[in-house]
């Protein structure tokens, strides 16, 4: 059997690293079109229209219980499908990226959702009418005062769903995105199985310092929207 080789593990890093702008425009793109989707699907679950909020309620089920690869195949193979049978218009020549942001959009939408209608129904209603009450129309009532104290009880719990769709988006290599599994994976294989231990060691250590660095962003923004708390 072939000795662990530090100096192999050393040497990968700059050979993965340039890829690692792949795997974040993946996660960046995501919260982007992924929030605004929860945003969309937290309003009608806290709206008063039953038909939407049940709409709303089925899709986070349905998504919950559908395999992150699974969907990222549904998309992939199906989508340019959907595309070309109904809409005439052929995508299958898309960049790669497209496809897995759309299917991550949709895997990030769901819990994302969850995070806003929680944080939203935290706040007291008492605030928002009583900032209508002395003149502020229910939009600057909402962006005034109820969005930035959401803002606060949400960001825990969304900073969880960003580190988990990071890890989801490792998936991406399957339809054959080269991020930076992708390019372990054909560092392996140009290898012919050999260092495989090295290569998978060192994506593990740069995604946690990738997370530890998504923690330490969250804690600091947390921190920002929670001053006037401190300061009281």
């Amino acid at each position: 059997m072939r000795p662990f080789s530090l100096q192999f593990l050393v040497d990968v890093f700059p050979i993965l690293l340039p890829f690692l702008s792949a795997t974040l425009a993946v996660v960046v793109g995501t919260i982007f079109f992924g929030s605004i989707a929860g945003g969309l699907l937290a309003w009608a679950k806290a709206g008063s229209y039953k038909l939407l909020e049940r709409l709303a309620q089925a899709y986070t089920y349905i998504i919950r219980c559908t395999p992150p690869i699974v969907l990222l195949f549904i998309v992939f193979y199906g989508l340019p499908k959907f595309c070309l049978e109904v809409l005439d218009t052929n995508i299958n020549d898309y960049d790669k990226l497209f496809f897995v942001i759309i299917s991550f959009t949709f895997l990030f939408a769901a819990p994302v959702s969850e995070v806003m209608r929680s944080a939203y129904e935290a706040i007291d209603h008492g605030q928002y009418e009583a900032a209508v009450s002395i003149g502020l129309s229910p939009w600057q009532a909402f962006f005034h005062i109820v969005l930035p104290q959401a803002t606060v009880v949400a960001l825990p719990n969304f900073g969880n769903s960003v580190i988990s769709l990071m890890k989801d988006g490792s998936l991406a290599y399957t339809i054959g995105f080269i991020d930076l599994i992708g390019k372990g994976q054909l560092i392996v294989s140009m290898n012919y199985g050999a260092y495989a231990m090295e290569t998978y060691l060192a994506l593990a250590l740069i995604y946690l310092i990738l997370t530890i660095g998504m923690e330490k962003l969250f804690l600091w923004i947390e921190q920002r929207f929670s001053r006037h708390k401190q300061a009281a």
